[in-house]
């Protein structure tokens, strides 16, 4: 597939804005939130929060890489002390508990020290009874945003929505039954990698989180 397919995303700005016809029945609302999982969420979730006029927060969430394959997620964490297991990827990259607890301990520490960066003094959202849109740069094994849904439901919300550019079939389909509404408007057979689907995937830094972050909030503050 070329990059001038129309099926190539060309970034995550302009994945953002492919998101916001669907979810067009959700501008307006006091009652959104919009969720982005840092980093690469952030950039997409600011397009549909902006072209909605909707609140924008972080959902908090870390992978837990398998160590001998770092991107294969052997399982996820989320704010709150939610821990997700990939029972599939451990049974095929057995590590002992020893191990398992130490990516843990890591994981657990950079999703603390991405809070303090991130939101520093600003209090945390409440869900309760709202509609919440969970958005990331695209789904692979889903680990991470079945810790996100997780996290988001034991606050009560009225209703979750998941929004992603792209994510493959499997993944999609059992997503779909975890949460109300799933939009994702590529789902390719295989993936591959998120990346491929871009032209430009190059990582989201924390310095480009914090000023997408701080502009929703001052336009949220104006209104």
């Amino acid at each position: 597939m070329s990059p001038s397919s129309p099926t190539i995303l060309q970034d995550r700005a302009a994945a953002g804005r492919r998101l916001v016809e669907p979810l067009l029945e959700y501008a307006h609302r006091a009652d959104v939130i919009v969720l982005a999982l840092p980093r690469g969420g952030v950039p997409v979730a600011y397009e549909v929060a902006a072209a909605l006029e909707v609140r924008l927060d972080l959902m908090l969430v870390r992978k837990l890489g398998v160590p001998s394959h770092q991107e294969l997620a052997m399982g996820a964490i989320a704010s709150g002390g939610i821990q997700i297991r990939n029972e599939h990827a451990l049974h095929n990259h057995p590590i002992d508990k020893a191990a398992f607890d130490a990516v843990v301990a890591r994981e657990t520490r950079e999703l603390l020290r991405r809070e303090q960066v991130y939101r520093g003094t600003r209090a945390p959202v409440q869900l309760k009874d709202q509609v919440v849109i969970l958005i990331d740069d695209g789904l692979a094994t889903g680990a991470s945003m079945l810790a996100a849904i997780h996290a988001v439901r034991l606050q009560a919300p009225a209703r979750i929505v998941v929004a992603v550019p792209v994510a493959p079939i499997e993944t999609a389909e059992a997503l779909r039954s975890e949460v109300d509404e799933l939009i994702c408007p590529l789902i390719p057979d295989w993936l591959m990698s998120i990346g491929y689907w871009y032209v430009d995937f190059s990582q989201t830094s924390d310095a480009e989180v914090i000023k997408l972050l701080q502009r929703a909030w001052q336009r949220e503050a104006g209104h």
